[in-house]
């Protein structure tokens, strides 16, 4: 019966154009489907599902990818082969397929998951790759290096990571010391489950000090620490790790009046390590010298199993030690072991640039210092992004911005149009089904190059699906179309209520290409809503100070939603006396925060901004500010620069200036 359905639409999987919206009886059904999968039926998803076949609906992969999932403890490779042959080089063939390779996984079926695993498109989940580390295992192969590296890599515990470091700490392919190292990181990030599983590898007596040093940490720390042996070691540093991230004081106090001393030199530098990360992530003035007491500690020999949250922090402190000037010595190990985690923006090169320039001698002896540090800022110079625009303007440039492409071809424009997968993303997402779309199409752009992304993109645009228009644009690398990255919807109206409100039209662009990427009906999983992302709470708020009505309804209607996110904007923008950079911190974190993160020394903006706390908070501020010197330039203000919008310095509130108001929400 199964086969007999699977072959009925297999004109379904052949490219073809979907009218959207889908409507009517199709959209009935797929709403059917989504609410049995939903409950759990299985019998209800399954009828949704074979009516869907029956039927050519254009979304039948969806609802024959939820039925498989619910069914997937009870299938064979049968069952699964029927599928893939039904939805070949789809979006929902490669996702089953990843999640049958976890399932025969924990079956430990190594036989069809080695068939199984090279036909993996998006090879994406670690803990595939734990599985098939482990399936190399059995077969006899050496696989400690890889297997080390996925296993100190997984932040979060799993089966099939775990079952990878039992087997091979079994084999004694790993140590004792691997497992501490796992325990040490998990213990840093604050991973539960991670610990857990790490512990469970160790002996029961080692497995209770580890509860007592992590759940029990006070009375812990204050032990006798003469006469440790390792395990005593592992478990004290394992504490001060623990301790360090509720209070980096303490630990290190506790370091240098007990610890420091009773710990092997590596442990000890893993400790003040950790302090100093803590404490660069609180903005306090110490954190660089406990980063020194780390390096000094650790001599010559690598602390390869640093993490790049660690050392990224590290870099944090020694450019902001000494009043901004930076200590180039501590810096310098920190870039190079940055380096070997492939970051992605230039952040590292561009200050090490910077250090360079400021500790130049004066006159000829310090030109070639200079000319090597202009030749790494002309490297990563580039109008688009934060740091590029940065560096070009440090050297005293303006670039142009890229060169519109040729316009797309007809017949271009038509292999976008009629691409299987694109349509079922655009489907989807106009279902609400956004989550689901936007993996569909971000699958279907796999292998594309710049001119299929290009139209792809524009297929985007035009049916004003502007997150996936932007992001798929994006992926170009050599022709460029800003229309795309930077589109400009609504002009009139955001023209309007920016003017209203008295801000800076390519502020607000900037701010919403970041928040919503213009989706009006967007929501985040903490409940803020529309093109401008307005929290309730906030909305309520701002609408009371704007003298306008109020109703949570109200946040999905467009102009409503404009009015009270640019409102909002302008206060906040006031309460920071104008500062662009401390508006959109606090724009996203809430005002407190950037509050408390501008006390104490005077920065440069620009290490100001490279030093906010939160992760998501400091790349937003970033991207708001240089969407906006982009949007600035395609609006006519060619003269416009990032750092006119960062300012010269961030630093505590000017005495003259008004109180903040303590009443923004």
């Amino acid at each position: 019966m199964l086969a007999g359905l699977l072959a009925l639409a297999g004109a379904e999987a052949r490219t073809q154009a979907i009218p959207l919206p889908l409507g009517g009886p199709q959209a009935e059904l797929l709403s059917e489907a989504r609410e049995a999968l939903k409950a759990r039926d299985r019998k209800r998803l399954q009828a949704a599902a074979q009516q869907a076949y029956a039927s050519q609906h254009p979304l039948a992969s969806w609802m024959a990818y939820w039925d498989y999932g619910l069914r997937l403890g009870e299938l064979n490779q049968a069952d699964l082969e029927d599928f893939y042959a039904r939805f070949p080089g789809t979006y929902v063939e490669d996702r089953l397929r990843n999640d049958w390779l976890l399932e025969l996984g924990r079956r430990r079926d190594w036989p069809n998951f080695q068939r199984e695993q090279p036909r993996f498109k998006m090879a994406d989940d670690r803990e595939v790759v734990c599985y098939g580390l482990l399936a190399e295992h059995a077969q006899g192969r050496d696989v400690r290096e890889r297997a080390r590296a996925a296993w100190l890599a997984q932040k979060d515990g799993d089966d099939g990571c775990a079952a990878l470091a039992g087997a091979l700490f079994e084999a004694r392919k790993f140590s004792v010391a691997d497992v501490w190292t796992k325990l040490r990181l998990s213990v840093e990030y604050a991973r539960p489950r991670a610990i857990r599983q790490a512990t469970e590898l160790l002996p029961k007596p080692v497995q209770q000090g580890i509860q007592d040093a992590l759940e029990n940490n006070a009375r812990f720390m204050a032990r006798k620490v003469s006469g440790l042996g390792r395990p005593q070691a592992e478990l004290a540093t394992l504490g001060l790790i623990k301790l360090a991230g509720n209070d980096p004081a303490q630990a290190a106090e506790a370091l240098q009046q007990r610890w420091a001393q009773a710990l092997p030199p590596e442990l000890a530098a893993w400790a003040w390590a950790q302090v100093a990360k803590q404490s660069a992530f609180r903005l306090q003035p110490e954190a660089a010298d406990h980063a020194e007491q780390a390096l000094k500690l650790q001599g010559r020999n690598p602390a390869r199993d640093w993490s790049e949250d660690c050392w990224a922090w590290i870099a944090r402190a020694a450019l902001r030690a000494d009043q901004g000037r930076g200590r180039p010595a501590l810096f310098n190990p920190a870039h190079e072991a940055l380096q070997a985690f492939e970051a992605k923006e230039p952040v590292w090169a561009y200050w090490r640039a910077r250090l360079q320039l400021s500790q130049a001698p004066a006159g000829p002896a310090g030109e070639a210092q200079r000319q090597q540090a202009r030749a790494a800022l002309q490297a990563i110079a580039n109008p688009l992004h934060f740091y590029g625009q940065l560096a070009a303007e440090d050297l005293g440039l303006t670039l142009p911005l890229p060169p519109a492409p040729a316009p797309l071809s007809p017949h271009e424009r038509g292999i976008a149009f009629a691409h299987g997968g694109l349509n079922r993303a655009l489907a989807l997402i106009g279902l609400g089904l956004r989550n689901e779309g936007v993996r569909e199409w971000n699958f279907s752009l796999r292998g594309m190059g710049d001119r299929e992304l290009l139209a792809a993109a524009q297929l985007a645009c035009d049916r004003e699906v502007w997150d996936r228009c932007i992001n798929s644009s994006e992926r170009t690398r050599t022709e460029i179309d800003l229309t795309q990255r930077f589109p400009q919807p609504l002009f009139k109206e955001l023209g309007t209520k920016a003017a209203e409100a008295g801000l800076d039209l390519p502020y607000v662009y900037g701010l919403i290409r970041q928040e919503s990427r213009f989706i009006q009906d967007a929501r985040s999983h903490v409940g803020a809503s529309g093109l401008m992302q307005v929290m309730p709470a906030t909305a309520k708020w701002t609408a009371k100070k704007l003298g306008v009505d109020y109703r949570p309804e109200f946040l999905t209607d467009r102009d409503f939603n404009l009015r009270i996110g640019t409102g909002y904007l302008k206060l906040v923008l006031d309460d920071f006396g104008g500062a662009m950079p401390l508006a959109a911190a606090a724009y996203n974190a809430g005002p407190n925060r950037p509050r408390r993160w501008r006390e104490g020394q005077v920065l440069d903006a620009s290490l100001w901004t490279e030093n906010v706390p939160f992760n998501e908070t400091r790349d937003y501020v970033k991207k708001v500010l240089a969407n906006a010197t982009v949007y600035a330039r395609l609006m006519g203000s060619p003269r416009s620069t990032l750092r006119e919008r960062l300012g010269a310095t961030i630093g505590p509130r000017d005495a003259t200036a008004p109180q903040a108001n303590q009443e923004l929400p």
